[in-house]
């Protein structure tokens, strides 16, 4: 009887210790899936900040290119054209 009752103390043991590992499991995973979602958020805001520094960047090198550097010159001049070809169109829908 002794040893019925040992088997059924190692047993409980060993079930103990695994809700327990369980309990820590789950707790890890909740760690990490919290982790994913902060990370997540740093990266959108990152991204919209490369985006914003991209658009600075594009402004500042037409800003460059207009002061008279030869860098950017040709960039300048499709933009400029671009943005008069936009104009007309908005003056030919106005005349309509």
């Amino acid at each position: 009887m002794s040893t019925i009752a040992e088997i059924i103390d190692t047993l409980e043991n060993k079930v103990l210790k695994i809700f327990n590992k369980m309990k820590t499991l789950e707790q890890e995973n909740q760690d990490l899936k919290n982790k994913i979602i902060s990370s997540a958020s740093t990266i959108q805001t990152q991204s919209r900040e490369i985006e914003a520094l991209k658009m600075q960047y594009e402004t500042l090198k037409m800003a460059n290119s207009l002061l008279g550097s030869d860098e950017n010159k040709r960039d300048t001049k499709l933009k400029i054209n671009s943005l008069i070809r936009e104009i007309d169109y908005c003056i030919a829908q106005l005349s309509d």
